[in-house]
């Protein structure tokens, strides 16, 4: 699977927890990548009208309530597509198998089954939760330190 979504659930919650607007080099350095990547994944969730802000000094900030921003609403934001979509099926199938004949149907009814539970499964956690979660995160390292 691609990585756009865990990027931007991971800039998401930067923006929305630091105290000062961050540069998409600073972002950058948190994720692990370059920053014309991380401004590419701004630009999606601006075009989505998650953020808003410029590139530079003003910084980039939520339109979205991290409580009202569901996961859903990221993935689409940032695959660029209404539908979940993760898993494909392989082509060139032999129609002379009685497996390579029936696979697609099979396997395109699951497939969708289980995207849609994935779809669901997005659109009961927000940003929210992930920050949530984040901050546990933080807690329990003090806490073993």
């Amino acid at each position: 699977m691609d990585t756009k979504f865990s990027v931007a659930v991971h800039v998401l919650i930067l923006i929305s927890e630091s105290p000062a607007p961050m540069t998409s080099d600073q972002m950058a350095g948190s994720v692990g990548t370059n920053a014309s990547y991380i401004r590419k994944i701004l630009s999606l969730l601006k075009k989505a009208g998650i953020v808003d802000g410029h590139r530079g000094i003003g910084g980039y900030s939520l339109t979205v309530a991290s409580e009202q921003l569901t996961l859903l609403q990221i993935y689409q934001a940032v695959m660029e597509e209404p539908k979940v979509h993760l898993l494909d099926i392989h082509q060139n199938s032999s129609d002379q198998c009685i497996v390579g004949r029936h696979i697609r149907p099979v396997l395109s009814g699951m497939f969708m089954d289980i995207e849609e539970v994935f779809a669901q499964t997005l659109s009961r956690k927000s940003l929210a939760d992930c920050i949530a979660a984040i901050r546990s995160e933080i807690s329990c390292a003090r806490q073993a330190d």
